[in-house]
């Protein structure tokens, strides 16, 4: 029989909740979400799995499953996803102009796109409670006093520009 090998000290501790070290909350940063996509996404993602044509949607719905996490404080957005998770986004809320929700599941979760002042877009998926995290995120972009001009949209419909 072999003596059980003594466990190495971890050399980082983890930090407040439980956080991983490389993302350290600072003192007067509290969380008001953290955790990852909806799991009703995830169930009928694998139902509609059962056919072919649902097959890429389950796929998907289990990686976002697996390696997408949120975390909303009150001083800024983080995303962690992408292969293994190690795409890391974060977002302070002067940086948002605009704040957009579509519901799914019957509204029991919802997608979630934050606009940036500089056009940029980041897109929230499956997001469990996106009514009050939406109003959240609006309400601490509003705080901070990052309402951007409203600026004219261009697009297709834009009957403002001039065409050469």
């Amino acid at each position: 029989m072999s003596s059980p090998t003594p466990a190495l000290p971890n050399p980082q501790p983890p930090g407040p909740q439980g956080l991983p070290p490389s993302q350290p909350l600072t003192a007067n940063e509290t969380v008001f979400y953290e955790g990852g996509p909806a799991r009703g996404d995830l169930i009928v993602n694998l139902v509609l799995g059962l056919t072919l044509i649902g097959l890429p949607f389950t796929v998907g719905a289990i990686v976002r499953a697996l390696w997408l996490r949120y975390r909303i404080t009150n001083r800024r957005v983080s995303v962690s996803g992408g292969w293994l998770g190690r795409d890391r986004t974060q977002v302070v809320y002067s940086q948002i102009s605009e704040v957009r929700a579509v519901p799914r599941g019957f509204g029991a979760w919802g997608d979630m796109v934050l606009v940036l002042n500089d056009g940029a877009r980041l897109e929230m998926r499956s997001v469990p409670r996106f009514r009050e995290l939406e109003t959240f995120i609006e309400a601490q972009r509003q705080a901070r006093g990052s309402a951007a001009p409203a600026r004219p949209s261009s697009g297709f419909g834009d009957q403002n520009r001039q065409s050469a």
